[in-house]
């Protein structure tokens, strides 16, 4: 067996079944067309338009990568919509021109306590001259907010759009993962995946995540017969194993 066929796996210290966090810094963002004016947005020397930001797009999308890469660059402070109430005290305690970022706001829709919590840091940041990125699936018009006034703040400020990555972008995406994870594999996996994955960041992640754990196990190489293999776990995917690769010794062609 030709060894530039089969997946190679650099030495890597071991885990200890550990999950690694995804990898947030500037350098590790791929820039696309449907990020583009987002990254723009987060880097622009002048700040947040108004001191306000609403980052939307789909799950995996980049946005929770792009709040990371702002709070990086502006010591902001990230906070969870869960705990937003609870962390109140604390966050109005903070000089009125920090920076704070909310990540997958419209969780705190229709809990008033949250949402109150949400209408006094928003005004504490603002009268003060600091900054909130905020992060949502949706446009806040459609969060179904419980409290008026804080529904007509935050739907004043400026929305950004990320949309749904492309083939070229989640192809990129995929091997720079499995090269986080010390694994060389062969384009047409590559091509493989693309054709059989949902098309999200998110999704990439995952599916590297589950082949790196179930070649590591197995001590087998990640090939389309693997990927066939975790793929078929998948609620809905119905596809033969190839005839091609019937054993997990067979070559990737």
């Amino acid at each position: 067996m030709a060894a530039t066929a089969m997946t190679e796996r650099r030495p890597r210290q071991l885990t200890l079944g550990l999950h690694l966090p995804a990898a947030m810094a500037r350098e590790d963002f791929l820039e696309a067309p449907s990020n583009a004016l987002a990254l723009s947005a987060i880097e622009d020397r002048a700040g947040l338009p108004g001191g306000k930001l609403v980052l939307t797009g789909p799950r995996g999308s980049g946005k929770t990568h792009l709040a990371h890469i702002w709070a990086s660059r502006t010591g902001a402070r990230l906070v969870d919509p869960r705990t937003l109430a609870a962390d109140l005290p604390v966050l109005l305690s903070l000089p009125a021109a920090s920076a704070v970022v909310l990540d997958d706001a419209e969780a705190l829709a229709g809990r008033q306590s949250a949402e109150e919590a949400l209408f006094h840091l928003h005004n504490h940041l603002m009268t003060g001259g600091g900054s909130l990125l905020v992060t949502a699936r949706h446009p806040v018009r459609d969060w179904g907010l419980w409290l008026p006034d804080l529904a007509s703040r935050l739907t004043a400020a400026v929305h950004v759009a990320l949309a749904p990555p492309d083939d070229a972008l989640i192809a990129a995406v995929l091997v720079k993962l499995f090269n986080d994870r010390q694994l060389t594999v062969q384009p047409a996996l590559i091509d493989y995946l693309l054709g059989r994955m949902e098309r999200s960041l998110a999704s990439a992640r995952a599916l590297v995540d589950r082949l790196d754990a179930r070649a590591y196990a197995l001590k087998r190489p990640v090939t389309r017969q693997l990927a066939q293999e975790v793929l078929a776990e998948e609620p809905g995917f119905d596809i033969a194993i190839d005839s091609t690769e019937s054993g997990h010794e067979q070559d990737e062609h």
